[in-house]
């Protein structure tokens, strides 16, 4: 693209395209992934109760959209397992986070200009899962874009989906959290890279891979930092996810789902004026009644004492 060559981005979309993952940016993958895992209600006491339960809950995790893309494309779901340089640093960061004496590893790695680094680095590797995924479908599946689409989403955001099972291997069972019932931020994320992945490879989307690649990587990275930063949680699609579910979804018309949330607003700021107009209201007639309690209660001692001074006269 011109646009790309004009501000000088086209060497560095090659050096990105280039760059290898291993061994820092992997580092930082395990490490962030070990991390969410240890965060996880009632990991941290599996750990002291099944070492090895904990230690294969954390290798799912790291590895879990391989051992996902894997099973959905017929392959031996233990063949991520057969890289044993990553499987033993992964093992390595795993016991130090948990175990680590005096828990300096995760202490250190908690903090947040150090954690910001490691999951801006994580985000980075969640590209080139993506890709992945989708080349490696690509080259079985030419011309199906839907399964593209699966085998990237599944590769990038496998940890994710099959979160279930994994709680399982803790002792945990809770259906609710499964994925597709409510994503979070990461498998949206992942699963709108695969999308673009898929078309750009299915020649759909005039870009070139290593310019989608940055566009891509800085996005995810920079928003990925800003929800750190701002401690908020809420996906950037937000707006847009509401507009299309209330147009598709729940037979309201565009206007609708677009003034919805402005009459809402509205509404819940009347309720709250006449809630404040109620709670003064019946702040001031209970002031109104003590001070009429306390003129009874003063008139009462007075009337009381007439009848006396009569008598005595």
């Amino acid at each position: 693209m011109d646009l790309f060559g004009l501000l000088y981005l086209d060497e560095l979309s090659h050096g990105l395209a280039n760059m290898s993952m291993f061994p820092y940016f992997d580092i930082a993958h395990y490490i962030v992934s070990v991390m969410a895992l240890r965060e996880q209600p009632g990991a941290f006491e599996v750990s002291r109760v099944s070492p090895l339960a904990c230690w294969f809950s954390s290798m799912l995790y790291c590895f879990g959209g391989a051992v996902l893309s894997g099973i959905m494309l017929a392959e031996p779901p233990v063949a991520p397992l057969s890289n044993g340089t990553g499987v033993l640093l992964a093992s390595i960061i795993w016991y130090l986070v948990f175990y680590c004496p005096l828990d300096v590893v995760y202490c250190c790695a908690a903090l947040l200009p150090l954690r910001l680094v490691l999951s801006g680095m994580k985000e980075v590797t969640r590209t080139w899962k993506v890709l992945g995924g989708v080349t490696q479908a690509h080259k079985k599946y030419k011309d199906s874009l839907l399964v593209m689409i699966a085998i990237g989403w599944a590769r990038g955001a496998g940890g994710g989906l099959i979160s279930n099972f994994e709680q399982l291997v803790r002792g945990v069972w809770k259906p609710e959290t499964n994925e597709l019932l409510k994503m979070s931020y990461p498998t949206k994320i992942t699963l709108i890279g695969a999308v673009l992945f898929a078309l750009q490879q299915s020649h759909y989307l005039p870009l070139h891979k290593h310019h989608l690649m940055l566009l891509y990587t800085i996005f995810i990275v920079v928003n990925k930092s800003r929800m750190m930063l701002t401690g908020s949680s809420s996906s950037p699609f937000a707006t847009i996810e509401s507009v299309l579910y209330k147009t598709l979804f729940t037979g309201h018309s565009p206007y609708a789902a677009l003034t919805g949330e402005v009459k809402k607003a509205c509404i819940d700021d009347d309720r709250a004026e006449r809630s404040t107009a109620i709670t003064k209201e019946s702040s001031e007639n209970v002031s109104s009644g003590q001070q009429n309690g306390s003129l009874k209660a003063k008139e009462e001692p007075e009337s009381a004492d007439t009848p006396n001074s009569k008598k005595i006269n």
